[in-house]
């Protein structure tokens, strides 16, 4: 004969399992699209700003050998 009770508690841990199963899922594919995000502003950032901070470092660069020739 089955026990109603046990069935019915084995029945409730089986759908918490599932529920927090799938909570931790939506997590992971969440912080996935953040990370995606944030790459596409990185990509984005270094697209845009690439050539000054190239020319900014090409001065830099002279800067300094400029000083060094001096010395």
């Amino acid at each position: 004969m089955l026990n109603p009770l046990a069935t019915l508690v084995t029945l409730v841990s089986l759908a918490k399992d599932r529920v927090e199963r799938e909570e931790k899922g939506a997590t992971a594919v969440e912080y996935g699209l953040l990370v995606g995000l944030i790459a596409v502003a990185i990509i984005a950032t270094l697209l845009l700003l690439g050539p000054e901070l190239r020319d900014l470092f090409d001065k830099v660069v002279t800067g300094l050998e400029g000083a060094n020739a001096q010395s």
